[in-house]
């Protein structure tokens, strides 16, 4: 199912966010600000998706969610920037990433799950960002989930971006976990084949291989329904 949404007439918001005013809304370090002005060419607020907007009640944790999308110059986004601008704006963020131009340019949608501190109500805490594969910017649009609130609506939009599929009757902070933790044995997974390419030593080959399969049987256990 597709995470590229065709979203309402009435929930248009269409304001261009200015890069300064967002990496100095966070505190960006030199590092963060070049990578905004090295990658980004525009970010807009695309789509306030909220009571008003769409007629579906707000929750104590997803009072509204926000569609940005951001024009790149470079093929990929560092994700530092995302997190960057989350941090700046106290909702949850749905991005839709676009790079090149007309016929050639290409769309992913990207998205943490965003939730108020349990510690500071101030503050919203991020998940990793999960993310669908690129894919032609002329692409269909999916009409939005069915949901009762914009909780339940956060939550489908979140798993169509899920690495794994949810378990019976998972709860939404249980599935964020465990993809989690897919993908970070996956990293592992990868780093452990490159050190056995690199390998000369047929007992450290033997060593590395145990490592691998051992990470292999985790993403199992972890992916399996």
């Amino acid at each position: 199912m597709s995470a590229l949404f065709a979203y309402p007439k009435q929930a248009e918001f269409g304001r261009v966010l200015p890069k300064n005013k967002i990496y100095e809304h966070s505190g960006a370090n030199t590092r963060l600000k070049d990578l905004f002005v090295e990658q980004v060419e525009q970010i807009v607020w695309r789509y306030k998706l909220a009571p008003e907007t769409i007629n579906l009640a707000a929750k104590p944790d997803v009072p509204e969610i926000q569609v940005f999308a951001i024009q790149l110059k470079t093929a990929e986004l560092h994700r530092e920037v995302l997190r960057c601008i989350d941090g700046a704006v106290q909702f949850p963020i749905i991005f839709e990433l676009t790079r090149g131009q007309g016929a050639e340019a290409s769309i992913q949608v990207v998205a943490a799950y965003k939730r108020p501190s349990e510690t500071d109500a101030a503050s919203w805490v991020c998940s990793d960002y999960f993310e669908s594969g690129w894919m032609p910017a002329t692409s269909e649009r999916a009409r939005l989930p069915l949901a009762l609130d914009l909780g339940g609506l956060y939550e489908q939009m979140l798993q169509r971006l899920m690495p794994i599929a949810a378990r019976t009757h998972e709860p939404l902070r249980d599935l964020i976990v465990r993809a989690e933790q897919v993908m970070a044995k996956k990293r592992e997974i990868s780093k452990t084949e490159a050190r056995l390419n690199k390998e000369k030593q047929f007992n450290r080959k033997v060593e590395i291989n145990a490592e691998l399969r051992a990470l292999q049987n985790l993403v199992k256990a972890l992916t399996t329904n």
